[in-house]
């Protein structure tokens, strides 16, 4: 451990998820006072003990993402309590419908997924922005997935919430540059360790999955088509991601999507 983020506040939106428990996990063991939340009390509970078992400390708070009262007052709970925020990731993850044609997807099936990832990202940035101008900057994290530059039958609200979510990061790094507010989208293939965790990603990928005969677990294990590298992303790499990104060493870094897609999208 380098304690490179020692005494840095961190807060993980769906640090109860395994995506944002991994992370939470490798920021409190570089040091960094954590503090993660998410809807269910027994999971960000599991989440704490995990961290802690790994040398970190974190504090949890049930927190729905989509309420922006909610997540204004858990900011501003957080702040007063670390005497600032320094970085922030929203990793909220939700499960959808998934497989059907455009002529036959409900308008509130479309628009959950588009709802739930840009609304969540959207009030992270506006709940922890202030307290970061505060402390006289900060990083502001987010994930998508390939999906935002992988057309494909079944997707199609996915594929929208992605592509905003990354838009959303890129435009708030103009926005927020004169507080010295860096933001960074992590674009990340289906983790299999998340899958395994019982994942958003299982509905994400059931769709092509079936189609090939095979269950996510085994079309994840085939290596799938596109893919550039031996393996899919893991959890540790996400993490290294995040630590990289929120890093001195990633300082004239925002507005970027980093890709941690095995090369099934390049740009």
């Amino acid at each position: 451990m380098s304690q490179t983020f020692k005494d840095k506040c961190v807060v993980v939106h769906g640090g109860s998820g395994a995506i944002g428990a991994a992370v939470a996990r490798a920021f409190a063991r570089e040091g960094a006072r954590v503090f993660i939340t998410g809807r269910d009390r027994a999971r960000l509970d599991a989440a704490v003990r995990s961290i802690e078992a790994g040398g970190g400390h974190a504090e949890a708070a049930v927190v729905d993402a989509l309420d922006e009262q909610a997540m204004v007052r858990h900011a501003a709970e957080v702040a007063g309590r670390a005497g600032g925020i320094d970085i922030a990731l929203n990793a909220i993850g939700i499960v959808h419908v998934q497989g059907t044609p455009l002529a036959e997807l409900p308008l509130e099936d479309f628009f959950l997924p588009v709802q739930a990832y840009t609304r969540s990202c959207f009030l992270t940035a506006k709940a922890v922005a202030p307290h970061m101008a505060k402390r006289g900057g900060g990083v502001i994290l987010s994930v998508s997935t390939p999906a935002s530059r992988m057309p494909g039958p079944g997707y199609l609200g996915h594929a929208v919430a992605c592509a905003g979510v990354e838009a959303l990061s890129r435009h708030m790094a103009g926005e927020m540059a004169a507080f010295n507010i860096r933001t960074v989208c992590i674009r990340s293939h289906a983790i299999p360790e998340a899958v395994t965790a019982g994942s958003h990603a299982r509905e994400v990928f059931r769709p092509a999955a079936e189609s090939m005969g095979l269950t996510v677990e085994q079309m994840l294990a085939a290596k799938p088509p596109g893919l550039l590298v031996e393996r899919l992303p893991s959890l540790d790499q996400m993490a290294a991601t995040a630590l990289f990104a929120a890093s001195e060493g990633a300082g004239a870094m925002t507005g970027a999507v980093l890709n941690l897609s095995g090369g099934i999208t390049l740009d």
